[in-house]
């Protein structure tokens, strides 16, 4: 009986026991679902003061995934130590503050490393700021409690003198970066007491000489409240809010009458504010994702898109669980981990940002790309650097954050449609049907989940209708589209149906832009043309290139189009004209899209994109002449813009080989307007309009040559009919004036100006002679082609020009061309076409001023240009372009000119290149006709036609060793020039 008893008893409490352990489950679980409870968790240490419900809610938090947190700080330990301090010093002493301070930057330097090391070795970014928000949360409660119980204690407090301190922004979602802002919340109950001031100052100025950044409020819950509902920001700061320490009741009522007073009713409105937030700031940060220096936090794509995805969630579905999300039907299994994934990379990447920079820094810019590659550990493979594979898969993951955006947004946006109570207009929002697809609120969007399945074509059909009606594509529609997207197998490739579809799209007048833009967010375009795929996202380490190779193509495509509608007849006015002349559309279409898709394998992208472009253009339908045109433009779609912008167009050989290469009219037609749209679309500063008008100088000087011109004419017989010209349009001048200045300059000279240049000349050379002028020095300035044009008239002298580029340099202007001309009586008739650092004319009078002063005051031997170059560039601060390599090389050319030596100088772009190098030419008795600089991002090609003392070509071989060893040494300033040109060239030699 008794054992019996006995048992029953065990049983019984056996069950109690069971029912407390089942009930505490579902309790925990209640707590893990509910929002407010979530809220309301914080982190604790075992042995404190907490009360036993709040430790068992801490266990769900987010800080339980911390493993052995003692090893961060051992919160028990200090506060033992604090008491001790106490005990030894007067509370309110210095000696006090000064030993707890020491204590608490013990601990706190410490935990950081630990949380450093944990991190380095995990390459873990999120559980590193979980870590990091948890270790400054101990820091915290031991200052308050030590304010409270030591500093600045309450014997009997009122209901007045409390205090809760709650965290916000990114430090309420319970994570902090490794130099993130501490964003703190101080609540009071109704005003402010003397002791909450002193406890909030004690706190801060603590926190600030611990080296913590800290962003802080100090309000009561009504203040919260009714700032809230007139500041979104507030708002967004109140979503996230997090209780530390000290009196919860009063986070709680902040908690509970934003969750009464803001969110009921409000939920459009905090979502435009939200999005409108969102796209203006993408506007700030360039308004793509595809940039080559992103920001990582505010830039499209980046974790601050995210964010508001969060925020958004909180607001709307009461949740910032993304496995709540997917239970909702917002997103699907899939979508949820692409969320995780590029959640936790981005994280990641930017703790070892933090870390390497060791500031609160969010640009990935070049200096630290490369490093932060390796940490990642992205290795090079072949025909991609590692830090390209590292930033392609940073540009794949903002792709994704953008495509669940949109998801999202869609799905907010049906959920707003249900809960309002006004009926749906009638226009806009109206379901109808349109040739097989639904018309949904303004977007296209499939009738079944089973369209695609069922008629894979159907896939390019609805990006083709919608560019054809002028729709947007649905969400849904796009969501179906990336889970279908093998449906694009070989057999749709080939499907002739499609391949017609796809070719209309590209050469619609109906913005093919947004079209292909659309097809490549949704992964369409890269899985029809393999070869655009392998692309997608590709960058190119280095200043000049702006955009992605993607990127790049898709806006040359929309400017292609913009020329072609009129949009820029004014900045493109050549291009413009020709466009309607051009024979075939597609061709030209079908170029722009392939130009650069053979980057990143290894080889001559221009010969490789050639090979790839024979392939795919009788698939899209193109005929054999029109594929043979395409796979030329590929070929030489860089052939124009080094022509003109690095040789000298007034040199009939330039023009001669250049055409040999064209050979057609058409030809010349679509490569000028291929080469415009390339040069325009690799960056927002890229062009200018002294590119246009080289441009069209070599086109014209080209076409004309193409048509059977000038070349019937003699150099000779040419200049005579020049000389003629300008005599009739010398107005005022006696014959003795005439003849004079028609035997003052040799034959090149008539050949290399045009006809409003040789007047500016005559009048200007004239004046200096009726003034007895030594030196004369005329500006003008050109907007439209974005060049200023300095004209420096004076006896000529050895090493003349390289002293002028030198005074250049020091005024900050960019010489951009030069034309050198002796006249027959020893004068120097030098003309420099400069621009500013921006690529503008160089047209400020305040500047113009000064740059006459400063060539003069050189000329004169007042200023010794060479040393203050030189002292510039020691006290300069480094770059964070230093990173960038540009192997330097000399290339001595013969044959590029029948009269002329060309010398072709390539190297990494530094302040005073071109005075070095201008000086080294002098120094080897060589005398320049004409110089023509190209810069692109860190990397410069200057090219020098020059003869040497006696007027010819260089053709000694020693002395083009000498020439090469010369200009090395001066490129890259080593006095073992020779070897590092011979390394360079090996290395060429390898490469090819």
């Amino acid at each position: 009986m008794g054992a019996n008893r006995n048992n029953q008893g065990t049983a019984k409490k056996r069950s109690v026991y069971q029912s407390r352990q089942i009930h505490e489950i579902c309790r925990l679980k209640y707590l893990w679902r509910n929002w407010e409870a979530f809220t309301n968790l914080c982190y604790t240490e075992a042995g404190n003061s907490l009360q036993p419900a709040l430790k068992r809610q801490n266990r769900n938090s987010k800080m339980r995934k911390i493993p052995n947190r003692r090893e961060i700080i051992d919160r028990k330990q200090v506060v033992a130590e604090i008491a001790e301090m106490a005990q030894r010093y007067a509370p309110d002493s210095t000696d006090f503050r000064a030993a707890l301070l020491k204590t608490l930057k013990s601990a706190l330097t410490s935990g950081q490393q630990v949380v450093k090391d944990r991190f380095m070795k995990s390459n873990k970014g999120r559980p590193s700021m979980y870590a990091y928000a948890f270790l400054v949360d101990q820091v915290i409660r031991t200052i308050y409690d030590s304010a409270t119980q030591y500093v600045y204690p309450l014997n009997n407090p009122t209901s007045e003198e409390k205090l809760s301190l709650v965290a916000v922004g990114g430090y309420g979602r319970g994570e902090l970066a490794p130099h993130s802002d501490v964003d703190l919340l101080f609540l009071f109950p109704y005003k402010q007491t003397p002791w909450s001031e002193q406890i909030i100052e004690y706190c801060l100025y603590l926190l600030w000489d611990l080296g913590l950044k800290v962003g802080h409020a100090t309000r009561n819950p009504d203040e919260c409240i009714r700032l809230a509902k007139n500041d979104i920001t507030i708002q967004t700061a109140l979503l996230e809010m997090r209780y530390i320490w000290g009196d919860q009741d009063l986070a709680n009522e902040v908690r509970s009458k934003f969750k009464k007073e803001i969110i009921p009713g409000n939920s459009r409105a905090f979502i435009d504010a939200k999005l409108n937030e969102r796209d203006e700031r993408h506007k700030k940060f360039g308004n793509s994702r595809y940039v080559v220096e992103p920001n990582i936090k505010e830039g499209k794509g980046g974790l601050r898109d995210l964010q508001t995805l969060f925020w958004l969630a909180k607001f709307v579905y009461s949740t910032n669980d993304v496995s709540e999300l997917q239970a909702n039907g917002v997103f699907t299994e899939t979508e949820r981990k692409k969320f995780t994934k590029a959640s936790n990379f981005l994280r990641t990447v930017r703790c070892h940002l933090h870390y390497l920079t060791n500031r609160p820094e969010e640009r990935l810019t070049f200096d630290v790309q490369s490093e932060l590659a390796k940490r990642l550990g992205y290795t090079d493979h072949a025909g991609t650097l590692g830090v390209e594979r590292f930033m392609k898969h940073y540009f794949l993951v903002a792709k994704d954050v953008g495509n669940l955006t949109r998801i999202f947004c869609a799905n907010l946006e049906a959920e707003q449609q249900k809960k309002s109570r006004l009926p749906i207009p009638r226009f806009g929002l109206l379901r109808r049907k349109l040739d097989g697809f639904l018309v949904d609120g303004g977007r296209l969007n499939v009738q079944t989940d089973e369209d695609f399945k069922e008629d894979p074509l159907k896939i390019l059909g609805l990006f083709h209708l919608a560019q054809q009606k002028d729709l947007d594509v649905h969400p849904n529609a796009l969501r179906l589209i990336r889970q279908n997207l093998k449906l694009i197998n070989k057999k749709l490739r080939s499907e002739p149906e499609a391949n017609k579809m796809f070719l209309e799209m590209l050469t619609s007048r109906k913005d093919p832009e947004t079209t292909l833009r659309r097809l490549s967010e949704a992964g369409v375009l890269g899985r029809f043309i393999p070869d655009f795929g392998r692309v997608v996202a590709q960058m190119q380490h280095d200043m000049y290139h702006v955009y992605t190779v993607d990127e790049h193509t898709i806006r040359a495509i929309g400017i292609l189009a913009q020329i072609e509608d009129g949009l820029l007849a004014e900045e493109h006015p050549l291009s413009h004209k020709i466009m309607p002349k051009i024979l075939s559309r597609p061709v030209l279409y079908v170029a722009v899209l392939l130009h650069d898709i053979a980057k990143g394998r290894g080889g001559d992208h221009s010969v490789l994109g050639a090979e790839v472009a024979d392939k795919l253009c009788p698939r899209l339908g193109l005929s054999e002449s029109e594929t043979e045109t395409v796979s030329w433009l590929v070929r030489y779609h860089l052939l124009m813009s080094n022509t003109a912008f690095k040789r000298d167009l007034a040199d009939p050989k330039t023009i001669e080989d250049f055409v040999q290469v064209v050979q057609s009219p058409e030809h010349l037609k679509l490569l000028l307007i291929l080469t415009v749209v390339d040069i325009r679309a690799v960056g927002p500063n890229v062009w200018n309009g002294w590119k246009g008008q080289l441009l069209r100088e070599l086109y014209y000087a080209s076409e004309t040559a193409l048509t059977g011109g000038h070349t019937s004419e003699g150099r000779a017989e040419r200049a005579r009919h020049m000389q003629e010209i300008l005599k009739e349009t010398l107005n005022g001048w006696n014959d003795d004036e005439i003849s004079a200045h028609m035997e003052r300059f040799y034959e090149s000279y008539w050949l290399a100006n045009s006809l409003e240049t040789q007047q500016a000349h005559a009048e200007l050379i004239r004046k200096a002679i009726k003034q007895n002028t030594v030196l004369t020095i005329d500006a003008k300035s050109d907007p439209f082609r974005a060049v200023t044009e300095v004209t420096v008239y004076t006896p000529d002298h050895p090493g003349l020009f390289a002293r002028i580029a030198a005074a250049m340099s020091i005024s900050a202007a960019n010489i951009v061309d030069a034309k050198i001309h002796t006249t027959t009586d020893g004068m120097a008739l030098d003309t420099f076409f400069i621009q500013d650092d921006e690529g503008n004319a160089f047209d400020r009078g305040d500047r113009i001023a000064k740059l006459k002063k400063t060539i003069e005051d050189t000329l004169k031997g007042e200023i010794h240009a060479r040393k203050e170059l030189s002292q510039r560039t020691k006290n300069s601060l480094p770059s964070r372009t230093r990173v960038f390599k540009a192997t330097p090389s000399v290339l001595v050319n013969n044959a590029a000119s029948n009269i002329h030596t060309v010398i072709e100088v390539r190297g990494r772009d530094r302040n005073g290149l071109l005075a070095d190098l201008t000086r080294a030419l002098f120094e080897l008795s060589l005398s320049v006709s004409s110089a023509h600089i190209s810069t692109f991002g860190e990397r410069v090609v200057d090219v020098f036609y020059v003869k040497d003392m006696f007027g010819l070509k260089i053709t000694n071989n020693v002395k083009i060793a000498s020439i090469e060893e010369k200009l090395m040494s001066a490129l890259s300033g080593s006095s073992d020039g020779a070897t590092q040109n011979q390394n360079a060239k090996a290395a060429q030699r390898a490469a090819s």
